[in-house]
């Protein structure tokens, strides 16, 4: 990471043309980026959402089971879990899975 001399803003590479140069957003000082800070600017993190959506899948019996009536098919019975979704001054939010027909619920409290 680089920062900008004249008021300490972090640098952010911007592309010129073919090249690129790190720019204070700032003030605008521009200065050409070095073959070891390009190394460093080029990885990215990636997401890979179908793992997400297996391991959340799997994990799924996992969850305690209770009495909820599903309101899409009337089954009595649900995954519960509970997320903090709002403020952390407030109350977690409940939700809840069918265990028959698979629909999700949410609950506040």
């Amino acid at each position: 990471m680089r920062f900008c001399p004249r008021d300490g803003t972090l640098l952010m590479p911007v592309r010129r043309g073919a090249s690129t140069v790190l720019r204070c957003p700032k003030c605008g000082y521009e200065e050409p980026v070095d073959e070891g800070s390009k190394a460093a600017y080029r990885s990215r993190a990636t997401i890979d959402k179908k793992n997400d959506v297996l391991v959340a899948s799997q994990a799924l019996e996992a969850l305690p089971k209770t009495k909820a009536v599903c309101p899409r098919c009337g089954n009595e019975e649900a995954y519960v879990w509970m997320q903090q979704t709002r403020a952390a001054d407030e109350p977690p939010t409940r939700f809840y899975r069918c265990t028959r027909c698979g629909y999700t619920w949410r609950e506040y409290a």
